[in-house]
């Protein structure tokens, strides 16, 4: 409660006392600081452990190599030869078809389709490994992966 002192007018106070609602807006925080981490569920999942197994490369594997160029395009190797996006996908389409018909057609029980793997700088921007991923699949390539370096120190990384 506030009190005029002195005053030659007798005319009643008229300023809103903030002291009440700055205690309710401080109870209400606490009781949101504890409430949010209970509201917020998320899904039980049991994440793999990733470990560095040593990849087996066929002959009728692909060895892609993908990284930014100095002058800002992507560059995609097949080996050690710069290949253009549509070179890219002719390649791809024309070693599956040789694949599939050394291993006896389409129909062929047992069909093993090769791999492509997928070697990319680190700065390489997504959209030029992106690029040779749906090109890949564009080719009818369905396993596509990275070859990556082992963590140091370990075989086991926790995600």
């Amino acid at each position: 409660m506030a009190f005029a002192v002195g005053g030659e007018d007798d005319v009643p106070m008229s300023d809103i006392n903030t002291t009440p609602l700055v205690d309710v807006m401080l109870v209400l925080l606490i009781i949101f600081l504890i409430a949010v981490p209970v509201v917020i569920q998320t899904v039980q999942v049991k994440l793999p452990n990733v470990r560095f197994d040593p990849t087996t490369t066929k002959p009728e594997n692909v060895s892609l190599t993908v990284r930014a160029e100095p002058d800002g395009s992507c560059g995609v190797y097949w080996g050690l030869t710069k290949v253009s996006a549509q070179e890219l996908l002719d390649r791809a389409v024309a070693k599956l078809r040789r694949e599939i018909d050394r291993q006896g057609g389409p129909n062929a029980p047992g069909l093993e389709l090769p791999e492509a793997h997928i070697r990319g700088d680190v700065n390489t921007p997504y959209r030029c490994i992106g690029g040779a991923i749906y090109t890949m699949q564009l080719a009818g390539f369905s396993r596509v992966g990275f070859i990556s370096e082992p963590p140091p120190g370990g075989n086991v990384v926790r995600l």
